[in-house]
């Protein structure tokens, strides 16, 4: 499903089309016509399968479409860590670039300038205010946190929550918001207690449970744990070594994108870009050098993950960790496609262990990490602590397989 066959507002309409979205995951095809609907929602949906534009995107255009008071709060998102509430403000930024949507993210270990702003946005009124539970409650014992006319309540990752403690807290936030309001529940597990605290926050609820979707089998996935420093002489080295065809690298930024494009043309590599600052003709341009043959290395963003039809891709480096398990599935799927064989390399640095050990979490599987070419230097160590919530049993303290050329 297309997202033109949602009717959102043509504000939103621009934003969606300018973070490159184009076709509904399972998760929003299902989720997004409930709320629009005014209906409760809980749904069983993984990190990954694309939920948080699921419940960003109708909300938007309610709010678009409404009459809310400036001077209030009128949609709160509760999740467990700060990390998860500043990746939800940044996706709502960009998908509400073009409203006057406000929103402000609320969560510990700040100082006393955030403080300050926090305070002034609880004080002043915001469409979204993104929290973790500890840091809201706290603001709302000071008395300034403007709650009467909210609208709508978003638990994220409720699961987690309640894994982290958080009951009390939420409860405590719960009994002073408005009785009337749309809820959504999100967890990737429905265990128990999610089913008892559904039961006290939700109204007649549709539910809705998502998996997400694995990688093809016949896709070999390796990843490398490298440091920054590293990762471009790496990659010149694996296109240097190996024979690969047709090569797409992945990367999560149009600055990334063309500063190793420009390093990987200075290290004579015949390789091209991609991204949303080419027209249309450049892109076509060089999307048919590339299934041509003549350019066999692309550096891309995600606005190719997602659209390109090509077959014969042999090979796809994720130059980072993408942001979540949905868009690493679609990246490497670009390649083993048709009846061809095909190959996954991803770089991991030192902060993107745990988002990739996440990944690894969803897709089921362990990936297994290679060593670099001695010539490279020492590589970082792929060292996770596990969460006693995972049943997942990949490995910890990893310090590097010898990796075969092909």
């Amino acid at each position: 499903m297309k997202f033109t066959e949602f009717n959102f507002d043509a504000r939103l309409q621009e934003g969606i089309e300018a973070s490159n979205y184009d076709t509904a995951t399972p998760v929003q095809e299902q989720v997004i016509p409930y709320i629009l609907a005014g209906k409760d929602i809980i749904a069983s949906a993984q990190t990954g399968t694309g939920k948080t534009a699921a419940f960003l995107l109708p909300l938007i255009h309610k709010m678009l479409g409404e009459v809310h008071d400036p001077l209030s709060i009128t949609c709160m998102v509760i999740v467990p860590t700060r990390e998860l509430a500043i990746q939800i403000a940044q996706h709502l930024e960009g998908l509400s670039y073009f409203t006057s949507i406000s929103s402000i993210p609320i969560y510990g270990g700040g100082d006393g300038n955030a403080f300050v702003q926090e305070k002034k946005a609880l004080t002043m009124g915001a469409d979204f205010v993104v929290c973790t539970p500890g840091k809201m409650m706290s603001h709302i014992k000071m008395g300034y946190v403007k709650l009467d006319n909210l609208k709508y309540l978003v638990l994220d990752e409720a699961d987690r929550m309640l894994d982290m403690g958080f009951y009390d807290d939420i409860d405590f936030i719960i009994q002073h918001l408005p009785k009337q309001r749309q809820n959504l529940l999100f967890s990737a597990t429905m265990p128990p207690k999610i089913r008892n605290l559904a039961k006290t926050i939700l109204h007649n609820p549709e539910e809705v449970s998502i998996s997400i979707s694995k990688p093809a089998e016949k896709i070999k996935q390796f990843a490398f744990v490298v440091y920054d420093t590293q990762k471009i002489p790496l990659i010149v080295h694996l296109l240097k070594t190996k024979n690969f065809k047709k090569v797409v690298v992945f990367c999560s930024s149009k600055l990334s994108v063309k500063q190793l494009t420009r390093d990987l043309v200075r290290s004579k590599v015949n390789a091209g870009e991609i991204h949303s600052d080419l027209d249309q003709d450049q892109r076509e341009d060089t999307l048919m050098q590339f299934r041509s043959g003549r350019l066999p290395v692309l550096v891309a963003t995600d606005i190719l993950s997602r659209g390109i039809d090509i077959d014969d891709i042999d090979l796809v480096i994720n130059f980072d960790v993408p942001h979540d398990g949905e868009d690493y599935v679609h990246r490497i799927g670009r390649t083993a496609r048709a009846e061809a064989d095909g190959t996954a390399y991803t770089l991991i640095n030192e902060k993107e262990q745990r988002k990739f050990f996440d990944i690894e979490k969803l897709i089921e599987k362990e990936v297994t990490k290679c060593a670099i070419p001695e010539e490279l230097g020492v590589q970082p160590e792929y060292n996770i602590t596990e969460r006693r919530s995972t049943g997942f049993k990949g490995k910890r303290n990893f310090k590097g397989k010898k990796f075969e050329s092909k």
